[in-house]
């Protein structure tokens, strides 16, 4: 997948010290000098992570590790297909096909590995859920699986639409998307009488995660059958908003850290840890070869995923997501404070040798500069932590069932609805920075991509804001409604020896 060809580290720092003699820094944009100085983003908490319950079911919900924070699956098709990150090629690094370029470009095929991967992956927790709920469970038991199930249907229906509702081992039609929707409604409302009112359980799902859920379904109803459903997204925002369980965080970062064990915030999560629940390495994938050092991480990064210098500069200068959500400007050894190198440097690159993130990227490809663009810092990174990442990662959360709720009040009532505009200060409140005097539609699909950003929702809500064709960085605009729906996996489709599938229209 990717060269990991080993550059070469000085390990003498007398020899680095004289390497850097003059240099002149670089500033770009608002970023400091310090934002890469592990003394001003260090975390060194320790493993905080908590058995999930003993209650059979882990089997299905340790499904959501695969493809939920790890690269090429569904993270990735959700996130590089929009404007919030990209892998650009370096050299012969990261070229992979030219799969994720394409991605980037809408101009993927129907062979792209990413989308079988996630077509598996989820598939793979719907059969589990299938295989537990035909052994005898408890009612709250079965509730929890079926609202999994749901959710996992939910991404189908969202990434490809016209799938197999499979319930069992006996094969099945093709169903539409409505009918997909139909069916993920339908199971969370079914599941809901049984699920608790109470707190989840560590890793699990109550009656609140199936409304937060329905929130988000109802918000993308016009999407995927083509009639609004804003009153009804209202409605489930507020059976969790009313129902007492979770409050914003004051401190946005938390919500994200190593540590944040059942945050406030939290109301459903994939449990990810260092030892016990693996896959989310998101250091690996955006770091550079030597950020190795700035983070004394156990082996060396990937040097992939950076996010567009229009998404970076969509985030006004003094908002503390941005501090928070990105990894800009000089980086520096941990160990020693002094700035890192790679000698395997961009003969171009006016920085040389120290590695300094640029928000501007030089090109998508052939040479994109190795150290060019921000990188994704939003689920912070632990010293010394391990490839396995310990930051649980939340499918849904209360600042998104605010947002939810903002959104359709706007859509039902117009843009100059009050609660819309006091939901959405709360979060720029929290944020630091000023609250909106009026609400519009940009400010609001701008508050989702800043708040929301590496939530695997961004393609989602530009599709839903009529957004998903514009152009962005090195990305034509078009307006071909068939690439609102990723492609079914070529593979899928050829092993379907029962019940066919047939494509989606267009490709």
């Amino acid at each position: 997948m990717k060269n990991l060809f080993k550059i070469l580290l000085l390990t003498s720092f007398a020899i680095i010290g004289n390497a850097c003699t003059d240099l002149e820094e670089e500033l770009i944009g608002d970023y400091t000098s310090d934002a890469g100085d592990p003394a001003a983003r260090k975390n060194n908490s320790p493993n905080v992570n908590k058995a999930t319950p003993a209650d059979g079911l882990g089997p299905a919900f340790g499904r959501l590790f695969d493809g939920t924070a790890n690269h090429g699956s569904y993270f990735s098709i959700s996130e590089i297909s929009s404007d919030e990150a990209v892998i650009t090629q370096k050299g012969g690094d990261w070229y992979d096909g030219g799969i994720w370029l394409d991605m980037h470009k809408h101009e993927w095929q129907s062979t792209n590995d990413g989308f079988s991967t996630a077509w598996n992956d989820i598939y793979g927790g719907i059969g589990q859920c299938n295989n537990l709920l035909g052994q005898t469970q408890t009612a709250e038991a079965t509730a929890q699986l079926r609202t999994l199930r749901a959710y996992f249907y939910w991404r189908l229906l969202d990434l490809f639409g016209n799938v197999k509702i499979t319930t069992s081992a006996t094969d099945v039609p093709q169903s539409t998307r409505a009918e997909v929707y139909a069916f993920v409604e339908s199971e969370l409302l079914a599941a809901i009488p049984d699920l608790l009112d109470v707190k989840q359980a560590y890793g699990r799902v109550n009656k609140a995660g199936a409304y937060a859920l329905l929130s988000r379904l109802y918000l993308n109803a016009e999407v995927y059958t083509g009639t609004a459903e804003w009153q009804k997204a209202i409605d489930a925002a507020d059976m969790v908003i009313n129902s007492g369980l979770y409050e914003l965080d004051a401190d946005y970062a938390a919500v994200f850290a190593p540590d944040n064990v059942e945050n406030i915030e939290h109301i459903w999560v994939v449990p990810f840890d260092q030892a016990t629940g693996s896959n989310m390495n998101f250091a690996q994938m955006t770091l550079h070869y030597p950020s190795q050092l700035t983070y004394d991480l156990a082996e060396q990064p990937w040097n992939g995923y950076s996010t567009l210098e229009e998404f970076y500069n969509s985030y006004e200068a003094g908002d503390l997501r941005k501090a928070n959500n990105f990894i800009a400007g000089p980086q520096y050894d941990y160990s020693t404070g002094l700035p890192i190198l790679d000698l395997a440097f961009d003969p171009d690159d006016p920085d040389g040798a120290p590695i300094n993130y640029t928000p501007a990227i030089n090109m998508l490809a052939p040479s994109g500069s190795r150290q060019a663009g921000a990188r994704l810092g939003k689920f912070s990174f632990k010293i010394g932590q391990r490839a396995n990442m310990d930051n649980d990662y939340p499918l849904l959360r209360y600042g998104e069932v605010l947002l939810n709720k903002a959104e359709a009040l706007t859509r039902l009532n117009g843009y100059g609805d009050a609660g819309a505009l006091l939901l959405v200060n709360q979060l720029r409140t929290r944020a630091g920075v000023s609250s909106f005097g009026t609400l519009t539609e940009v400010d609001l699909i701008g508050e989702r991509g800043r708040e929301l950003f590496m939530e695997s929702l961004r393609r989602t809500d530009l599709i839903r804001f009529g957004k998903w064709g514009d152009a962005w960085w090195q990305k034509p605009g078009h307006s071909n409604a068939n690439l609102n729906l990723f492609p079914i996996p070529n593979a899928a489709i050829q092993a379907a020896t029962g019940e066919p599938l047939t494509q989606n229209p267009g490709y």
